[in-house]
This record gives structure tokens, sequence and C-alpha cells, in this order.
């Protein structure tokens, strides 16, 4: 179906978007993220109780780099994957929305809300490493964003808001946290539901934009960083790991492939998931 023909919402859309906001509330929400219907299948068997996508592990599967370069309509047909595989609400990541006007947000959100998704990842970057978008038109592209849920019938759903400020080092070290705390209330006020912060993950500054954001705080951990129970401390509400497990996944990939074609062994796929308890997670 083509990705610009976008379908009612239905019932059971609009009570995962319901379950998806509560899940925020009731207690840390941790968000292994996907990249298409396979590893969200898996994702959901380990326990998850919802599923994010990453831009980065999607635009790796399809043969690109990350970074603005997958297509809405890849983006579309990779969370519809994920929608119709698992019983969970899924949240999307949009990049930058697929083009730079709010028209193109509003365009891209309609999209999500089509394909079943209940939540979307916008960020304010307009390319890798930066610029970002000036305070005005990146609250013009959230308000976009929410009129186009509410528009699509699923004003439920989740806009995470996503600065870049310290991700790709916007300004003075020494200003960055009062840059995203000054973007965090433009971009609630705008309708945004979260704030998502990649790239910070010193404990003392998380704490303090905890404690004065207007909106829950989304980390991303890191191997070797801060662990959930110290993120947790900090009163962050969600915690992602952007493309984390996608690199794992083709880490292990990598070093099989390499013990076959040297040495000829297969230690490497010692413990690997059993064929058949993967093909059980999928419908025939």
């Amino acid at each position: 179906m083509p990705v610009d023909n976008f379908p009612s919402t239905d019932a059971a859309t609009t009570k995962k978007a319901d379950l998806f906001r509560k899940l925020h509330a009731d207690s840390v929400l941790i968000l292994p993220n996907a990249w298409d219907a396979a590893s969200a299948a898996v994702i959901a068997a380990a326990g998850a109780t919802a599923i994010a996508t990453t831009s980065g592990g999607v635009s790796w599967s399809l043969g690109r780099g990350d970074g603005q370069h997958l297509t809405r309509d890849e983006t579309l047909h990779a969370a519809r994957r994920i929608v119709h595989t698992v019983d969970l609400p899924v949240t999307v990541d949009i990049e930058g929305g697929y083009g730079p006007a709010p028209e193109d947000v509003a365009h891209t959100v309609r999209a999500v809300a089509g394909a079943g998704a209940v939540g979307v990842n916008l960020e304010d970057s307009q390319a890798v490493g930066g610029p970002l978008f000036d305070l005005a038109d990146q609250t013009a592209r959230l308000h976009a964003a929410r009129e186009a849920a509410a528009a699509a019938g699923l004003p439920e759903l989740f806009v995470n808001a996503r600065t870049d400020v310290f991700l790709f080092a916007i300004g003075p070290s020494a200003g960055r946290l009062d840059e995203v705390l000054k973007r965090t209330t433009a971009y609630a006020e705008a309708g945004a539901d979260g704030i998502f912060v990649p790239g910070l993950l010193d404990l003392d500054a998380l704490a303090t934009l905890c404690a004065e954001s207007p909106l829950p705080v989304n980390a991303m951990a890191v191997a070797g960083g801060p662990t959930v129970a110290e993120l947790t401390q900090t009163g962050v509400r969600r915690i992602s790991l952007g493309t984390a497990l996608a690199q794992a996944a083709y880490t292990a990939a990598r070093k099989a492939a390499e013990e076959l074609l040297t040495t000829g062994t297969f230690e490497a796929l010692t413990d690997s998931l059993d064929f058949t308890e993967l093909n059980t997670l999928f419908q025939p």
C-alpha cells in the first residue's frame, strides 16, 4: 500500500498509543531499538514492552549510511512491517521529518499514524553535524507534527523531540545545557511530549535537565556509559540504545564470517538462537 494512502486510525492503534503514554508515566521506559521486523520480534520476545526503531539500523539494512539518507517511503515500509510483526506499541525514528518544511513533517506523521505506529522521534538537526533548525522553525515543525497526528485520528501519538546540541557539540560547551533547556521549553509549548538528548550522559547535567525540564527526558545509553540504574537515578523517564543493538548484531555476523573464512571453525555460532525458536516468532 502506498505510504500516502492514510488509513483511518483504528481502535487497536489508539489503545497502543494510550499504553505507550502510560509506560512513560508508570516507570522508566526501556526501549531497545529495532531495525527490521525480525529484530523487533526478537526484542519483543526478550520482554520489551514497546519497540522503537533506529534510522541508522534501518539505513544499514537497506544498504545506506545513517544520517537522513532514507526516504519517507523506505522508513514507512520498515515501520509497517514491524507494526504487523509485533503486538506492541511502536515508535518510529523519522529523522528530520523527510523535508525541512512543516508540511513535510506533517505528511510523514500522518503516514506513520496510518502505518499503525504510535510515536515518532523528530530531530532538530538539518544534517549530520548540524546546523540545527532555528528555534522558530523547529517549533513550527513540531506544531505541524502535533496537528497532523490529530488530523490522522491519533491525537495520542507521542512526539519525542530530539535535540542534537550535545550529540553534535553545537555551540560553546558551557552553554549547551542552557540551550537544551531553552529548546525543551519551546518544544513543549509546540506540543512535544518528550525530549531526547543523545550525547548527554553526564549524570549531574542529566539530573539538572530532568529537574528543570517540562518534558520527560529520554537518554541514549552507550556501552561503557552509565547503567540503567544510574540513568534512572537522574530522573530520566526513557532510555534507548540508538544503533547499538544493530551494531552488535552486525559485529556478531562479521566475527562468525571471519572465523569461517580463516580457521574454518564455528565457535562464534555457539549459543545462537535456535532456528525453530526464531522461526516460531513469525506468523505463517
